[in-house]
This record gives structure tokens, sequence and C-alpha cells, in this order.
């Protein structure tokens, strides 16, 4: 990831740390959603939840430059974190 740790690629202030309960509710979704990415070989990672509803993933394991990648972000992943966690405004992978 380039720039600061505040917006991929763009520089800014570093981005204001989500509370201890969102981080957690996160974590308990993507421990949902990570057996489906396990049965195809790849795995992920929860790297970052902001304060403003920002959760930045990486994809590890067969994910990783996988085509697919960006459907399971996407319609996977981003939709069941906005579905059960409604403060979550973006997901973005970072490497």
């Amino acid at each position: 990831m380039t720039g600061s740790p505040g917006s991929p690629g763009s520089p800014g202030p570093p981005a204001r740390p989500a509370s201890d309960d969102l981080v957690a509710r996160v974590a308990e979704v993507l421990e949902l959603i990570r057996p489906a990415v396990q049965e195809d070989g790849g795995d992920i990672e929860l790297v970052q939840v902001t304060a403003d509803g920002t959760v930045r993933i990486r994809f590890l394991g067969a994910c990783v430059g996988c085509p697919s990648s960006e459907i399971t972000l996407r319609e996977g992943i981003a939709r069941n974190l906005r579905e059960r966690i409604p403060e979550i405004t973006e997901v973005l992978a970072v490497n």
C-alpha cells in the first residue's frame, strides 16, 4: 500500500481506529466467511477497521492474484459486512 495508513495511495492523516466493539464484530463476520474462502485454498486477514467504517483486509493463499478475489471481496465479504454491520462504509483489499 502506498501513501499513509489513512487511505490507499493518497497522503493524508492516519485513519482513527475503530472501537474495540466494532473491530470484534467485523472479526466475527469474517470468521463466518473464512471457511468458504479456505475451501478454495485461500484465506483472509483483518488488517484494520477505522472509525469511519472502512475495513481493510488482506487476501492470503490462493486468493492472492486470483481473478475472482475482486468478486469475493465485493459480493461476499463487503456485502456480508454491510448487511450485518451498518456502520461499515467501505471494504478494501490491501497488499
